[in-house]
């Protein structure tokens, strides 16, 4: 992903509230995980895509046939930061629910659930 200064305001979802909402209605929602493979195959959410951000070239083309742009996009990574850039794309992009998981996975194994691995 080439580097790029957004200006919209970006929204952020807390881990607990995805996990509701991934529960009360997962088909409702699109779920993207912009890690990298290796970290994903050390802990993952089952129901997330993965988009690693190092395979940007491969993928990017496909983003508005792959994902439905009015859906509402929830973005995780380790901690939020790559997800965060990755939001901000994805609105550039015209995606208009976009949401970044505050905290990532790490945060979601300490609140929800403690059986993914930290690392």
């Amino acid at each position: 992903m080439v580097a790029q200064s957004f200006d919209q305001p970006l929204l952020e979802i807390s881990v607990e509230q995805l996990a509701r909402q991934m529960a009360d209605s997962p088909e409702q929602l699109q779920l993207i995980d912009v890690r990298e493979r290796q970290e994903v195959a050390i802990a993952s959410i089952e129901g997330f895509e993965i988009l690693p951000l190092s395979e940007f070239a491969q993928w990017s083309g496909e983003i508005s046939t792959r994902f439905d742009p009015a859906v509402e996009t929830m973005v995780m990574c380790h901690h939020g930061m790559r997800s965060a850039q990755m939001c901000q794309w994805l609105i550039s992009q015209g995606f208009t629910n976009v949401k970044n998981v505050a905290g990532g996975i790490d945060a979601y194994s300490i609140i929800v659930d403690h059986s993914i691995p930290r690392y």
